[in-house]
């Protein structure tokens, strides 16, 4: 009998490793500092900001938001910068695994039946293409077309 203690492995599992969960607001994060960096490149980003309606707060911080105006379901990044027939650009922003409620869902039909892009982005990369594929001239849009 061996002195050493014997481990039980678990199954080797098939294909690729799968990647933590960013949360969406590491991946917010990442695309505002992103787009800091690249306002001399793209000046309309320095107008892109977030909309503070979620998260976790005290009862009395919500009430008093609330008091305020946040509306429950409002997507997380606003670019209001008129391009192609477009209003401007709102973004949600989810992780992998993060689901669209209800209320997102309301505001993001209701934004673009108003002549908004609306996008659901669940990683940095896919926010910065959404962006820059927004802000290149060559890239049309119009309400009812993505």
């Amino acid at each position: 009998m061996s002195r050493w203690p014997r481990y039980q492995l678990a199954p080797a599992k098939t294909g690729a490793k799968p990647n933590p969960t960013i949360s969406e607001d590491v991946i917010q994060a990442q695309v505002i500092t992103w787009a800091k960096s690249q306002a001399k490149v793209y000046p309309e980003l320095t107008r892109l900001f977030h909309v503070p309606n979620g998260g976790q707060r005290h009862a009395t911080v919500a009430a008093k938001l609330q008091g305020q105006g946040v509306k429950p379901g409002v997507p997380d990044l606003c670019l209001p910068v008129p391009r192609f027939g477009c209003h401007g650009l709102w973004i949600e922003m989810k992780s992998q695994d993060g689901r669209v409620s209800a209320p997102q869902k309301d505001w993001i039909a209701f934004l673009r039946s108003a002549g908004y892009r609306v996008e659901v982005c669940r990683s940095f990369d896919e926010a910065r293409s959404v962006l820059l594929g927004y802000l290149d001239p060559k890239v049309t849009c119009s309400p009812g077309i993505y």
